[in-house]
């Protein structure tokens, strides 16, 4: 006489619904992680890149500067060889064709008493692209430290989405348990690395 079927186990029945809804959940946590991953990634490229163009921005003008205070060095060499060879009508002459810039430093050192040894010493002394190389690297810097957080946090989230890689991987092991007591441990383990990886979850930044 044939056996007749063995009947369905309660316990086995749990383990499987607790380990498909497991599944189900976290499937969906992955790839919201991977989601933010990719947002904050993109996030970071765009400032990386705003941050380039600021720094090709910033060496633009500095080389601005550069050229507009060899231009003001040269005149004024010329200004020095006058004096010192006490032609005061040339030395006027040269002064006359100071930049404007330069001009207020000079201005400014002759009426301080010559103390320093010349206008470039001056704080008043700004050639042109001087500021907004500076406002430049400054914007090229503000962008960087953006990139690198948003950067951290794309990483922060790849990281989320392994960890509910390795819960996915326990879930699946667990349906295949040859024990009811391996199957309640390998679930137990699951669902405690999900409830953490959810908890962690919460304290991230979203962008949508």
């Amino acid at each position: 006489m044939e056996q007749s079927a063995r009947p369905a186990r309660p316990q086995s029945e749990a383990h499987e619904l607790v380990a498909v809804i497991l599944l189900s959940l976290v499937a969906v946590l992955t790839a919201w992680c991977g989601f933010e991953a990719s947002k904050w990634g993109g996030d970071s490229s765009v400032a990386f890149s705003e941050a380039s163009a600021a720094r090709i921005e910033a060496a633009d003008f500095d080389s601005q500067a550069r050229d507009a205070r060899g231009f003001d060095l040269a005149v004024y060499s010329q200004w020095v060889v006058a004096q010192a060879g006490g032609d005061t009508a040339l030395a006027a002459y040269i002064e006359d064709r100071f930049s404007p810039e330069f001009a207020v430093a000079f201005d400014a050192w002759v009426a301080d008493g010559q103390r320093e040894t010349g206008p470039f010493k001056m704080p008043e002394y700004v050639p042109p692209g001087t500021e907004q190389a500076a406002e430049a690297t400054a914007r090229a810097d503000a962008s960087t430290k953006d990139a690198l957080d948003f950067n951290e946090k794309g990483d922060n989230y790849s990281l989320m989405t392994v960890m509910f890689a390795l819960v996915l991987f326990l879930a699946a092991i667990a349906q295949r348990g040859t024990s009811v007591i391996a199957t309640r441990i390998v679930l137990g383990l699951a669902g405690t690395l999900a409830l953490i990886g959810l908890v962690v979850l919460f304290t991230f930044p979203i962008r949508v």
